[in-house]
Formats: C-alpha cells, structure tokens, sequence
C-alpha cells in the first residue's frame, strides 16, 4: 500500500505529465457521444489498485486509468449517497439541492425529487439520447414525483429504494416500474450486470446516456462467491469485501468488452466514480486503507468522505495514461455533458456546476470561487467549503471552524485556524453564501453541544504496508 509520500509522489509525476499529449481532436469536432457514468458504492479511493491499492485486484478499472485520465481530486456530491446522487442529477451543490441527507419514508422508499425538477437525464432525452439507470435509484419511488421515469429515464433496472438495495439476494428487483419477483437466492448484480449489457445492445445505434449505478461494495456485505480471496488469510468480511470490489470490476470490464463489441469504444465517454468515501467500520476498512491516506469516511466533511476515485476514458479524445490534479465534483457533470452532447441548458434553470470538458481532454479546469458541501445527518448539520487550496470544515453550526492547506497538508492534519483568522471568516462568509435555507433541512447541532461526532477524528499515519 502506498503511504503519504509515496502517494504524493504518484499524484506529482502523473500531474505533472498533463498536457504533454493531446487528443486527435477536440471535443467541439467530436460527434455526439455515448455517455455512460459508472457510480460505485461506498468505494474507497484507496480500494482501487491504480489508486494505490495492492491486495484487492482491480484490472479493469485500472485499465480505465491507463487508457484514460486519472484524478487525484476528484469530490462527490457529498459523503452520503442520497444527496450524492441528487447533486449528480441536479447539477447542483448540497447548499442548493432539494436532497441532503437520507432521508427514509416509510414504509419503503426515500424522500423525493421535488415536482418539475430538471435533471441531467431530462436534458439529453432532450437532445435525442435513449437514457437508462441501472443498479439503485434512492430518489424517488414510483408513485412520486421522484421516479427514475418522471426524471428523464427511458429504463430503468434494480433497486428503487436505496435500503432494500442493502440486500443482495432480494426478494424482488424492478423493471421499469414493475416488480419483478425473485427467489432471494440470485445475486443481483447477476441481473444488474446482464440488464445493463443488454439495454447497450439495444441502443447500440445511439446516442445514450447509461447511469449504471452498481451497488457494491457497498454493505450489508453479501457476495455469491468469493473467488480469488477464498483462500486468503482474512477475515471472513474481508475476503467478501475483496470479493465484491473485484466483483464490480469484472462487470465493468464485461461493459467496456461489449463496447469494443459493437464498435462504440471510439465513440463512448466513461466516466468512473464512487459516490463517497468508504463506511466507517467497513470490514477490511484498516487492511485495505480503503480512504487511502486520507483523513475521515462516508458521512464526514474530510477529504476521505469526499474525495473519490474519478476516471475518464474517451478514445482518441481524452489523452491515455495521464494523471490530473484539476479538482472537479459531481455537479460538474451536467453542464460537461450537455456540452458534449451540444444541448442547451434552459435559461431558467440554475446549476452549481461548470463544464469540465477541458479538464476532460487533459488541460486545465474552469475557475471557480469554491467548492461547498453539506450534510444533514446524525441529527447535526455539517459544512466544508474549499476555495483554491484552503478548505474549512464545521463538523456543527456552532463547533469552531477548522481550516486546511490541502496543497501542503492534503491529509488535513494540521488546523490553522488559530493562525489565519482573515481565512477563516472567508470561509464562514462562503458557507453563508453557499447555503440555501430550507424547511426540510435546517441548520442543526447534535444533542450533546460540542462533543466530538463519530468520525471526525483525524487519521493516524500508516506506513506502507506489504502485500
């Protein structure tokens, strides 16, 4: 495993390397291509072995850095796959979006997208694009106004809601909005998988957008076979989550060999994520250094909740083999596609996210005043904000605002907050700024005024580790 140095190291030289190559062509001479945004769930940056990983084997994904680019900051949405997903579609920051947290209605299903809302989905349906999702939806059942099918989606496949989507031998899937019955011994992302490859040959003729949103690893942690880890000295959760992220890479590799296929892999940008970082106490967390060397989890406002891994592959367009360190998020996405796909965002429409498409063709990215996350959950409200290579963090509204130099101290060690107080109001004034207020998602302290949530502690340093 690599430890910070080493990590660095890796990130300099690759970032380095940025624009010593370029495409064919830019983006603008392209024709309209297919577009198919792969999300992970609950992966960590470190789980990935073109990341840093060594135990866990990860070819395919690798494959995608090799031929394509590799960010070393790249953020979600925010530390929660709900709000995440809703930034994706959205375009929007966690300050503005109408989701930030999960958020369970009962009895099945989490709280929706509101009425009329603009997605990403709506937008290249818009244009001409066939659109699917496959694997876990998590905004909106059926019968709401949240539905995949009232949001852009042509199909859809797999989980609606994000809590049944914890079991991996289900009882039932959906196909489109009909429960399909199952006998709660099929792995589904057996069905996710073989779905996903069949609606690309469906489409083949194009253009399509795939939100192919596979849920491992995340937990409960479940897998049909363990494979190559059965014999491995580990735990038992260890060999299962092993299992399950090489289990997802196998079923990227069995995407991108079926676009080799049909002759599409020239004309296919894949993007590669994972909507957070890993779970606090996910079973091989500590031997795998699944946030890499990153200080903080899923649901905190550290890099390691945050930041993630982010690919992008474009033959012929996006140079192969480079390493960026231009930060872009999720909201990006919107406006980067509706570029790529030559459409039109409605002037009444407001987004939080710019267009990448330089960034994706290996140059530089847009300027930008900052990046803002939020997260209500645990019963408190948490902010973070970066602007340039400062970044603040409130793990409370009223808990003292910590401040970072990300360039210097990416792992967030050192809080000189003390040091540069003209910053730290900086930062307060943008949380201000970027922060919508809202009814449904009101500025909240925990219940023990200013104790330490779970998950705020800084990182120990670890040493690299030996295969």
């Amino acid at each position: 495993m690599l430890d910070r140095r080493d990590f660095l190291h890796t990130a300099a030289l690759g970032a380095a390397g940025v624009g010593l190559s370029h495409p064919k062509a830019s983006a603008a001479s392209a024709p309209r291509p297919n577009i198919i945004f792969i999300l992970a769930d609950d992966l960590g940056i470190g789980d990935v072995g073109c990341y840093g990983q060594t135990r866990i084997k990860t070819p395919n994904v690798d494959r995608l850095a090799a031929e394509g680019i590799r960010y070393t900051q790249g953020y979600c949405g925010t530390s929660v796959c709900a709000p995440c997903r809703c930034s994706v579609m959205t375009g929007l920051h966690i300050g503005h979006a109408p989701i930030r947290a999960n958020r369970e209605i009962q009895p099945e299903g989490q709280m929706p997208l509101p009425e009329g809302t603009f997605t990403v989905a709506k937008l290249l349906k818009s244009v001409g694009y066939a659109t699917a999702c496959v694997g876990k939806w998590g905004l909106g059942m059926f019968d709401t106004p949240g539905s995949p099918l009232k949001n852009g989606f042509d199909h859809f496949f797999g989980y609606n809601c994000q809590r049944h989507a914890h079991s991996y031998f289900p009882a039932y899937l959906y196909r489109d909005d009909k429960r399909i019955e199952l006998d709660g011994k099929t792995y589904a992302q057996n069905l996710i998988a073989n779905d996903t490859l069949e609606w690309v040959r469906q489409h083949k003729d194009g253009p399509f957008f795939l939100f192919y949103a596979i849920t491992l690893p995340h937990g409960r942690y479940e897998i049909d076979d363990l494979g190559i880890y059965a014999n491995e000295p580990w735990s038992q959760g260890e060999k299962t989550y092993a299992a399950m992220v090489t289990r997802m890479d196998t079923d990227i590799g069995r995407l991108m060999n079926l676009l080799k296929e049909l002759g599409l892999d020239e004309n296919t940008l894949v993007i590669f994520a994972s909507d957070n970082g890993p779970a606090e106490g996910a079973p091989g967390s500590a031997l795998f250094d699944s946030n890499g060397p990153y200080r903080g989890t899923k649901r905190t406002m550290y890099e390691g909740g945050l930041r993630v891994p982010l690919i992008a592959r474009w033959p012929g367009r996006i140079p192969a083999g480079k390493v960026s360190d231009v930060p872009w998020a999720f909201w990006d996405l919107l406006p980067t596609f509706a570029e790529l796909a030559g459409a039109k965002i409605p002037p009444n429409v407001k987004i939080d996210g710019l267009s990448v498409v330089s960034a994706l063709m290996g140059g530089a990215g847009p300027q930008r005043d900052y990046f803002y996350w939020e997260l209500h959950e645990a019963n408190r409200t948490q902010q973070a904000v970066r602007f340039g290579d400062w970044k603040a963090v409130k793990n409370f509204p009223s808990a003292p605002t910590e401040l970072y130099d990300l360039k210097n101290d990416p792992y967030e060690q050192n809080d000189l907050a003390a040091k540069h107080p003209d910053l730290v109001r900086k930062a307060e004034d943008l949380m201000k700024t970027a922060h919508t207020d809202s009814p449904d998602w009101p500025m909240k302290d925990p219940p023990q005024k200013g104790a330490q949530p779970k998950g705020t502690k800084q990182k120990t340093p670890r040493k690299a580790k030996t295969a």
